[in-house]
């Protein structure tokens, strides 16, 4: 990276990490089950909520406790079925005309991080009429309340129950991006592990390795606080603890429990500390090829770990302690290779592949400077990297051309 944007991307971040205490984060209220919405709801005097969901989701009767809980509270209910794996700006439009339609006051987020990111920016789209969707990417570019928002994750990995972030594609350039900022926060998370006793072994894999990303790259970035860095830790043991349990044995209501509770941390610890070059990267493969967010997450990972050398070292220790890879004996350069190796190990043991298919040779000068300009200045990464450098990351996850 040249000098002076390296010196930009640095003062950016150390004015960001002054900044922290001063900013309105919030942790949202927790609630063990649905049946605790509807007095969350009338508290506020909300008897209108519209339910952002996938089809799946819907169709498979999922839902149906929570229209039990509202239905016997007299809350009334729309339901928009409609969000794609990578949410995108027709979906949260087409979520936002139903939502005036019926009159609605309230959002409940109801599936993985895809339904709850299109919530919170329906919720955004509400707060900012007159601002569209890609007008509001990158930070505080909403700063207004959006409607009284529940989140109900029926996945362990992304987080978004607890995030400032939202990330939505492009339908037009198929370019996938976040937004920012403050209000986006639900204002409640409904922790229930019972919501996640069926999801497939492989979407358990690949989103608790989703949560994974989140606490190794809040904790080794630049702009921790001593909250983060204990979230993280915690979340990174949990996750070590409990996520092939989960896989194996999708009925072990402990390890579904104890991933939702790391993922929890893992948002709350990258809200603040932020992500770094593995999330940018795999943003621009899920807009382009709608790569699995937490898959591409677990394949990149390591090779991410791995390009932030020396820079890292001292903070990947900690998480291979946290882990129980290594003691406090244990040389950094060493606990490092332990980690990236149970990573390895890990994505393996749950069937996820080492490569990525469908990138193409061609897409990556492209998909690189997408990368750079989600992650440059914002995130506050060990080791800065252009556009030119983090084109390497595509390569090394890219399956052999025919």
């Amino acid at each position: 990276m040249h000098p002076v944007k390296k010196a930009y991307c640095r003062v950016f971040q150390v004015i960001l990490h002054i900044a922290i205490p001063f900013l309105p984060y919030r942790r949202p209220q927790v609630l063990s089950s649905v049946t605790d919405i509807p007095g969350c709801l009338e508290k506020k005097r909300l008897c209108n909520v519209l339910i952002v969901t996938d089809g799946f989701l819907h169709i498979s009767g999922m839902l149906e406790p929570l229209k039990r809980a509202l239905a016997e509270a007299d809350i009334r209910y729309t339901v928009y079925d409609e969000v794609t794996p990578n949410p995108t700006v027709l979906n949260v439009e087409l979520a936002r005309e139903r939502y005036l339609r019926e009159g609605c006051q309230a959002l409940i987020g109801f599936g993985g991080g895809s339904a709850i990111d299109c919530a919170k920016a329906v919720g955004a789209r509400i707060a900012r009429p007159k601002k569209t969707i890609p007008q509001m990417r990158g930070i505080l570019k909403v700063m207004r309340p959006i409607p009284y928002l529940i989140a109900i994750p029926t996945t362990a990995g992304t987080g978004s129950e607890t995030t400032l972030a939202t990330v939505i594609t492009d339908d037009k350039t198929a370019h996938k991006f976040p937004v920012n900022d403050f209000p986006l926060i639900p204002r409640a998370a409904v922790l229930d592990p019972e919501m996640t006793r069926s999801l497939p072994k492989h979407m358990t894999a690949a989103t608790g390795m989703d949560a994974l990303t989140h606490a190794i790259e809040a904790y080794i970035g630049g702009s921790t606080t001593s909250q983060t860095r204990r979230d993280a830790l915690e979340a990174a043991r949990l996750i070590s603890e409990n996520l092939e349990n989960a896989y194996s044995d999708g009925n072990d209501m402990t390890a579904r429990a104890n991933m939702l509770q790391a993922a929890f941390l893992a948002g709350e610890a990258f809200s603040k500390s932020y992500v770094g070059y593995c999330h940018a990267v795999a943003h621009s493969l899920g807009g382009k090829y709608h790569t699995p967010h937490g898959l591409a997450n677990a394949v990149l990972l390591p090779y991410v770990l791995e390009a932030y050398g020396p820079a890292a070292e001292r903070k990947c220790k900690d998480v291979a302690i946290a882990m129980h890879l290594a003691a406090d004996a244990t040389p950094a350069p060493e606990a490092t290779k332990a980690l990236i190796r149970e990573i390895r190990r890990m994505n393996a043991a749950m069937g996820i592949p080492a490569k990525l298919p469908g990138i193409r040779e061609g897409d990556i000068h492209q998909l690189a400077a997408y990368a750079d300009k989600e992650a440059n200045p914002l995130y506050p990464v060990p080791k800065l990297m252009d556009a030119g450098e983090l084109e390497q990351f595509y390569y090394d996850v890219m399956e052999e051309q025919p």
